[in-house]
């Protein structure tokens, strides 16, 4: 393992948003308190283009944060090395600040299943997933960031908290964390655990990126509620109360606003952001 703990410059304690085309001229025209953008890297792995262009114009105005969504970083199988040496490309391309992944799988053999899907917490995935994190940090060069993720059940033969098998990577790994309070807020709901217990073990110190989103409301076969983790829908008050009671322990952090579906125009994205910022505000006085 090597050293990749702060080999770049952070993103700002700010407000960001996820970026998606469509928030190209509104975004410099018009950006309140957005100070950094997220891109989804999968969406960005060409040779050049409009794309490339487009977000080499914006990084003259706003940090960069790169988040894959299909490294499979918790997958059986190895990492796909053609789809991590892409990552390394486009890293090395556009010098975010930060990468992040998710704690979750989305391959098995040659298929490719389009979602991120939750793993037991033994041992045994721990060993796998600190090799897998290695491998991603001495390729790119750089520390990765990885994600909680939205869970709906939970494995009998996990034998680790997800918060204990979180501080178990960080350790051997030296890997930051994205804490995302939307997914913990989801996930404590469908487990019937309590969202702040949760926090409060959290290895906060880790946090190098805080995400909220939106979640849709269903219920299950027994009605009891069940939320899914949908970005698609203005982010719930009760997670806006965890991401001010999180930044009260953390003080400043960078702040992500995801909307993935259901994409509002940009005076609500903005809206959400300002949100963000109200609540940064103090946190940043503090500090």
């Amino acid at each position: 393992m090597r050293d990749h703990s702060h080999p770049f410059a952070p993103l700002p304690a700010a407000p960001g948003v996820g970026y998606k085309p469509q928030y190209f001229n509104a975004l410099r025209a018009d950006p309140g308190p957005v100070r950094w953008i997220e891109i989804h890297a999968e969406n960005y792995m060409g040779d050049g283009g409009r794309p490339l262009a487009q977000l080499a114009a914006l990084s003259e105005m706003f940090a960069l944060s790169v988040h894959g969504v299909g490294l499979s970083i918790g997958g059986e199988d190895p990492l796909n090395r053609a789809h991590l040496e892409r990552l390394k490309k486009l890293n090395d391309r556009v010098q975010p600040a930060v990468f992040s992944e998710h704690l979750a799988w989305s391959t098995h053999g040659v298929e490719f299943l389009n979602d991120l899907l939750p793993l037991p917490y033994t041992a045994d995935t721990l060993a796998r997933i600190a090799n897998h994190i290695d491998e991603v940090q001495n390729t790119l060069g750089r520390q990765m960031l990885l994600e909680n993720p939205s869970s709906y059940l939970a494995f009998a033969e996990s034998t680790l908290s997800e918060t204990d098998f979180l501080a178990e990577l960080v350790h051997r790994t030296n890997c930051g964390l994205l804490l995302d309070i939307n997914n913990v807020f989801v996930s404590s709901t469908n487990l019937g655990l309590s969202p702040q217990d949760y926090l409060a073990a959290y290895p906060i110190d880790a946090v190098g990126e805080i995400h909220v989103g939106g979640h849709a409301i269903d219920s299950d076969d027994h009605d009891a509620p069940l939320l899914i983790d949908s970005h698609g829908t203005p982010v719930a008050d009760p997670v806006w109360a965890l991401l001010g009671d999180t930044l009260a322990r953390t003080g400043p952090k960078p702040v992500l606003v995801e909307w993935d579906n259901n994409v509002p125009e940009w005076p609500v994205l903005r809206s959400e952001a300002e949100r963000a910022a109200a609540l940064l505000a103090p946190a940043t006085a503090v500090a």
